[in-house]
Order: structure tokens, then sequence, then C-alpha cells
């Protein structure tokens, strides 16, 4: 299964990536041969075999909730470098 050169360019743009035109011809062979090993995977006849969902055998341990008091926001933010009532004040990472 072929992958173009402009569907690793519209990845790379979704994934906020520069790729030189030399990297971009890499990555499209790369990723053509990935693609192709899948695909002979698929040929594989699993009709037999029993699906799982972990090779080991797991089981999750919980433990009970426990109700517990929280420290106070003094405490808390005795450190922060700049708060605001009892919260951190960070960089706005987020532009309108």
């Amino acid at each position: 299964m072929a992958i173009s050169k402009e569907e690793v360019q519209h990845v790379a743009h979704l994934a906020r990536l520069e790729f030189s035109e030399e990297d971009l011809e890499r990555f499209t062979r790369e990723l053509s041969s990935i693609l192709d090993y899948v695909a002979k995977l698929s040929e594989v006849d699993t009709s037999g075999v029993e699906p799982t969902y972990n090779a080991l055998r797991l089981t999750n341990r919980f433990r009970e909730d426990q109700t517990r008091s929280s420290f106070p926001p003094e405490e808390i933010l005795a450190n922060a470098p700049e708060r605001e009532g009892t919260s951190f004040v960070v960089p706005r990472v987020i532009r309108s």
C-alpha cells in the first residue's frame, strides 16, 4: 500500500511538522514500507486464534477509596511565583 508525498505532507501539517524535500521523500518511502508490512500481516489466517487484550494475564488491584482532608490552598501556593486568590497564575498559551 503506497502513500503519496501529499498525504505525508498533510499528516506533517496536522502534526505541525515541517520537513525538507529530502526528508519528505524518505518518510514517504519508509511509511509506504510500514503500510506494506501491515497489509501483509492482514493476510494471515487468524480465524482460530482467540482475541487477547494483553499477552499477560493481568488483573487490576483496586483499593478502596478513602476520604482525606485536602491541603489548605495557602500551603499549596506558598512557593508559587505568582498567584491570584487560590489559583496559580501561568502564561497564556491559547491565542484568540
